[in-house]
């Protein structure tokens, strides 16, 4: 689902990039490791109107510029004393089910539309942190297996609140896919469309989504630490004109508990 790993790094990730990048030092830690469980209540895929919770590991490990994340695969990132930064990773989508799934997107709603086949990408984005608490990024997302299509965003966030305890974070990201991954995921092409009895539909490339999302992280101990996240996601007309999209409007909640060594 295209809004959950989006929020997945939304909620995961920026918690401890927001204290890195945004805290009282200019660079994250040389070494560190954090690990931990998270839960997330979303739709079962985008567009559905069914729900479902998912709990995953969490685990985000790094050496100086190299860093593993579970959610977002292994990368580096570069930054610079002028604000500007560098993000590369390699990653893997795991596509969508026909059936209910407890681990990936899928719904037997869309019984005869067939499984769209996982896929390694690799993400870049470029970033500028403009003041303390304020920044900007452009991310590409493509794939290096079988094709989903080439997905982008933009993104601000706004970090109102941070002290030694607290991070409150407000980001706000424009959705983007070429046609192919429009289609792979909101089209319904003639062979699903005999198969799963919808209308078919194609779609074109573009703008086709808005998240807003809001994200908390709450330091416990020295070592402990929480995580909590909501987005209000928004499709518009070349995703929400699908017949397999039934709820335009989408929410999403995530938490974790963290630790760090």
């Amino acid at each position: 689902m295209i809004a959950r790993k989006l929020l997945y790094m939304t909620c995961f990730s920026l918690t401890g990039a927001a204290t890195a990048a945004w805290g009282d030092t200019n660079s994250p830690p040389l070494q560190s490791l954090t690990v931990g469980i998270g839960s997330e209540n979303a739709p079962r895929y985008s567009g559905s109107d069914k729900r479902h919770w998912q709990v995953m590991p969490v685990v985000q490990a790094r050496d100086n510029a190299f860093f593993f994340d579970s959610l977002k695969g292994l990368g580096y990132d570069l930054q610079s004393d002028n604000g500007l930064y560098l993000e590369h990773t390699l990653g893997y989508s795991f596509g969508r089910s026909d059936r209910n799934s407890g681990w990936r997107d899928g719904s037997n709603e869309l019984k005869g539309m067939g499984n769209i086949r996982g896929a390694i990408n690799t993400a870049v984005a470029v970033g500028w942190m403009a003041t303390p608490w304020l920044s900007f990024e452009g991310k590409a997302t493509l794939p290096l297996s079988d094709s989903q299509g080439l997905q982008y965003q933009t993104s601000a966030t706004l970090v109102p609140f941070q002290n030694n305890i607290d991070t409150l974070a407000i980001q706000g990201t424009a959705l983007f896919g070429d046609s192919r991954y429009t289609n792979t995921f909101y089209g319904v092409n003639q062979q699903q469309s005999l198969h799963s009895g919808y209308a078919a539909y194609q779609t074109s490339g573009g703008f086709y989504g808005f998240d807003n999302n809001v994200s908390w992280s709450h330091q416990l101990t020295p070592r402990w630490s929480t995580a909590v996240s909501a987005d209000y996601i928004w499709l518009g007309d070349r995703a929400k004109d699908s017949p397999i999209v039934f709820r335009s409007n989408q929410t999403l909640v995530s938490l974790a508990v963290l630790y760090g060594f």
